[in-house]
């Protein structure tokens, strides 16, 4: 089948809103990343893991947390928000 009859049939049309979809969500999540977050990007890329999003903000707001706690200092959103 080609791809105007899967328009025509309504048989693609899921699909391509899912993958729209997914472009979305993955560039505005790039959009909002802090620096702590491209810098455990790094050394994913780095290392070879590739761990989920969610798992990397609980890694980066552990991170945060810590510095805070031994320091007294708030880090600047910028930083980790």
């Amino acid at each position: 089948m080609s791809s105007v009859d899967d328009f025509n049939t309504g048989s693609g049309n899921e699909m391509n809103a899912n993958a729209y979809q997914q472009q979305q969500n993955s560039t505005g999540q790039q959009q909002s990343e802090d620096y702590g977050d491209k810098g455990l990007d790094a050394i994913e890329k780095k290392e070879g893991i590739n761990l989920s999003r969610n798992t990397n903000e609980k890694i980066t707001d552990a991170a945060r947390e810590g510095f805070e706690k031994i320091t007294g200092k708030d880090v600047p959103s910028k930083i980790s928000n």
